[in-house]
Protein backbone atom coordinates (compact mmCIF):
# COMPACT_ATOMS: atom_id res chain seq x y z
CA UNK A 1 0.00 0.00 0.00
CA UNK A 2 1.23 3.32 -0.79
CA UNK A 3 1.76 5.88 1.39
CA UNK A 4 1.30 6.22 5.15
CA UNK A 5 -1.95 7.06 7.00
CA UNK A 6 -2.18 7.77 10.44
CA UNK A 7 -3.72 9.53 13.22
CA UNK A 8 -2.13 9.56 16.79
CA UNK A 9 -3.74 11.92 19.14
CA UNK A 10 -1.00 12.05 23.07
CA UNK A 11 -2.33 13.71 25.98
CA UNK A 12 1.33 14.87 27.30
CA UNK A 13 1.26 16.05 31.08
CA UNK A 14 4.15 17.31 33.67
CA UNK A 15 4.81 19.02 36.12
CA UNK A 16 6.68 22.29 37.76
CA UNK A 17 9.76 20.76 39.75
CA UNK A 18 8.65 20.04 43.30
CA UNK A 19 5.12 20.84 42.23
CA UNK A 20 6.39 24.34 42.69
CA UNK A 21 3.36 26.82 41.18
CA UNK A 22 5.96 29.39 39.46
CA UNK A 23 3.52 29.39 36.23
CA UNK A 24 1.99 32.79 36.84
CA UNK A 25 -1.27 34.04 34.77
CA UNK A 26 0.57 37.24 33.60
CA UNK A 27 3.27 34.99 31.35
CA UNK A 28 1.65 31.34 30.91
CA UNK A 29 0.09 32.40 27.27
CA UNK A 30 3.80 33.67 26.12
CA UNK A 31 4.80 29.75 27.83
CA UNK A 32 2.23 28.18 25.51
CA UNK A 33 3.07 30.00 22.34
CA UNK A 34 6.49 29.17 22.55
CA UNK A 35 5.78 25.78 23.23
CA UNK A 36 3.57 25.95 20.04
CA UNK A 37 6.50 26.81 18.61
CA UNK A 38 8.53 23.84 19.37
CA UNK A 39 5.53 21.43 18.76
CA UNK A 40 5.30 23.22 15.34
CA UNK A 41 9.12 23.06 14.28
CA UNK A 42 9.44 19.19 15.24
CA UNK A 43 6.41 18.89 12.34
CA UNK A 44 3.71 18.04 15.15
CA UNK A 45 0.49 19.74 15.14
CA UNK A 46 -0.63 21.48 18.75
CA UNK A 47 -4.62 20.35 19.39
CA UNK A 48 -4.58 22.21 22.84
CA UNK A 49 -2.46 23.20 25.67
CA UNK A 50 -3.35 24.89 28.99
CA UNK A 51 -2.46 24.45 32.58
CA UNK A 52 -2.10 25.35 36.46
CA UNK A 53 1.04 27.46 38.40
CA UNK A 54 2.78 23.64 38.54
CA UNK A 55 1.73 21.94 35.85
CA UNK A 56 0.32 21.59 32.13
CA UNK A 57 -1.45 19.52 29.77
CA UNK A 58 -1.19 19.29 26.12
CA UNK A 59 -2.65 17.39 23.63
CA UNK A 60 -0.56 16.50 20.26
CA UNK A 61 -1.70 15.32 16.70
CA UNK A 62 1.94 13.01 16.42
CA UNK A 63 3.26 11.52 13.17
CA UNK A 64 4.42 7.94 13.40
CA UNK A 65 7.64 9.21 12.61
CA UNK A 66 8.02 11.09 15.95
CA UNK A 67 9.44 9.77 18.94
CA UNK A 68 7.40 10.91 21.82
CA UNK A 69 9.74 11.00 24.49
CA UNK A 70 12.63 13.24 22.40
CA UNK A 71 9.79 15.37 21.78
CA UNK A 72 8.67 16.28 25.46
CA UNK A 73 12.43 16.39 26.34
CA UNK A 74 12.91 19.21 23.76
CA UNK A 75 9.72 20.86 24.93
CA UNK A 76 10.91 20.63 28.52
CA UNK A 77 14.63 21.67 27.93
CA UNK A 78 13.66 24.72 25.66
CA UNK A 79 10.94 25.99 28.12
CA UNK A 80 13.20 25.78 30.86
CA UNK A 81 15.63 27.95 28.99
CA UNK A 82 13.10 30.60 27.80
CA UNK A 83 11.41 30.74 31.12
CA UNK A 84 14.80 31.52 32.73
CA UNK A 85 16.06 33.77 30.18
CA UNK A 86 12.51 36.08 30.38
CA UNK A 87 13.43 36.33 34.10
CA UNK A 88 9.39 35.25 34.54
CA UNK A 89 10.08 34.49 37.89
CA UNK A 90 13.00 35.03 40.86
CA UNK A 91 13.33 31.39 41.10
CA UNK A 92 14.89 29.45 38.97
CA UNK A 93 12.82 27.18 36.97
CA UNK A 94 12.77 23.96 35.90
CA UNK A 95 10.22 20.78 35.15
CA UNK A 96 10.34 17.72 37.07
CA UNK A 97 11.46 14.72 35.59
CA UNK A 98 9.41 12.48 33.37
CA UNK A 99 5.90 13.20 32.09
CA UNK A 100 2.27 11.14 31.52
CA UNK A 101 1.63 10.37 27.93
CA UNK A 102 -1.95 9.12 27.21
CA UNK A 103 -3.30 7.76 24.00
CA UNK A 104 -6.90 9.01 22.63
CA UNK A 105 -9.13 8.12 19.77
CA UNK A 106 -10.45 10.44 17.10
CA UNK A 107 -13.97 10.17 19.05
CA UNK A 108 -12.73 11.46 22.29
CA UNK A 109 -10.32 14.19 21.17
CA UNK A 110 -13.19 17.35 21.14
CA UNK A 111 -13.66 16.05 24.98
CA UNK A 112 -9.95 16.38 25.75
CA UNK A 113 -9.30 19.58 23.84
CA UNK A 114 -12.64 20.72 26.00
CA UNK A 115 -10.82 18.96 29.15
CA UNK A 116 -7.77 21.02 28.58
CA UNK A 117 -9.30 24.25 28.31
CA UNK A 118 -11.13 23.97 31.00
CA UNK A 119 -7.99 23.14 33.59
CA UNK A 120 -8.85 26.34 35.95
CA UNK A 121 -12.53 25.41 36.64
CA UNK A 122 -11.63 21.88 36.76
CA UNK A 123 -9.12 22.26 39.64
CA UNK A 124 -11.53 24.17 41.81
CA UNK A 125 -13.01 20.69 42.39
CA UNK A 126 -9.74 18.47 41.95
CA UNK A 127 -6.12 18.72 42.75
CA UNK A 128 -3.79 18.05 40.27
CA UNK A 129 -2.36 14.85 42.35
CA UNK A 130 -5.89 13.59 42.19
CA UNK A 131 -6.14 14.32 38.98
CA UNK A 132 -2.94 12.62 37.52
CA UNK A 133 -3.71 9.52 39.94
CA UNK A 134 -7.24 9.57 38.05
CA UNK A 135 -5.51 9.45 34.51
CA UNK A 136 -3.53 6.40 35.52
CA UNK A 137 -6.02 4.51 37.15
CA UNK A 138 -8.34 5.05 33.21
CA UNK A 139 -5.28 4.01 31.56
CA UNK A 140 -4.48 0.88 33.42
CA UNK A 141 -0.80 2.09 34.07
CA UNK A 142 0.42 0.54 37.24
CA UNK A 143 2.65 3.16 40.11
CA UNK A 144 3.74 3.57 43.17
CA UNK A 145 2.85 6.66 44.39
CA UNK A 146 5.83 7.79 46.14
CA UNK A 147 7.44 8.07 42.42
CA UNK A 148 4.68 9.51 41.13
CA UNK A 149 6.27 13.32 41.61
CA UNK A 150 8.96 14.95 43.37
CA UNK A 151 6.25 16.32 46.13
CA UNK A 152 7.05 19.82 48.14
CA UNK A 153 7.38 19.21 51.89
CA UNK A 154 4.35 20.74 52.84
CA UNK A 155 2.34 17.49 51.24
CA UNK A 156 3.84 15.94 54.16
CA UNK A 157 2.61 17.84 56.79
Amino acid sequence: MPGNFSKIHIQVVFAVKARAALIQPQWEDQLYKYISGIISNKEQKLLAINGMPDHIHILIGMRPSCCLSDLVREIKKSSDQFINDSHFTPFKFQWQEGFGSFSYSQNDVDRVIEYIRNQKAHHRKQNFRDEYKALLREFQIEYKDEFLFEWILADYK
